[in-house]
């Protein structure tokens, strides 16, 4: 999914947004330092496998998820990370590890850590690794109607 792609899918939701280019980041805590902005304010998305199928979590680039969380979450007895290959089947038109933690608009289940869930502003990846939005978080949980749940803990060296 391109940036304007992505743009399109929230115009069509009546969703008001701000959209930025950035240098090229790989990384969660990489995109909060390109944008200026905590590292508690960047959505990041985590896709997981059940048997059940596919679902995305979301956290702060501060946090790591948790799969026995997200495994009880969920009801489910196995829960593992997404393979790259199936990254790519889910997410075509996006650059690996670029993308938007709306799973809704990829017919995905989505969960929230409840850390995200109380920040007014968030920043995501927009599909690929310069291009960045931001929006009310309000706005981001009506778009992907998320589970909000605990599903992360506190990475060993966090960013602010």
């Amino acid at each position: 999914m391109s940036a304007m792609t992505l743009e399109t899918a929230l115009r069509e939701q009546n969703v008001p947004f701000r959209r930025s280019r950035h240098r090229s980041c790989f990384t969660s805590p990489e995109l909060a330092a390109a944008v200026h902005v905590s590292g508690y304010n960047v959505a990041k998305p985590v896709i997981v496998k059940t048997p059940a199928g596919f679902a995305m979590c979301v956290l702060t680039a501060c946090d790591q998820l948790d799969l026995s969380k997200v495994a009880d979450v969920l009801e489910a007895h196995t829960v593992r990370l997404a393979t790259e290959n199936e990254m790519r089947r889910l997410f075509p038109d996006c650059e690996i590890g670029a993308e938007p933690p709306i799973g809704a608009i990829f017919g995905l289940r989505t969960i929230v850590d409840e850390r995200l869930h109380y920040d007014d502003e968030i920043v995501m990846q927009a599909g690929t690794h310069r291009d960045a939005i931001e929006m009310r978080r309000e706005d981001w949980e009506r778009v992907c109607r998320p589970i909000v749940a605990k599903i992360a803990r506190k990475r060993v060296v966090g960013v602010d």
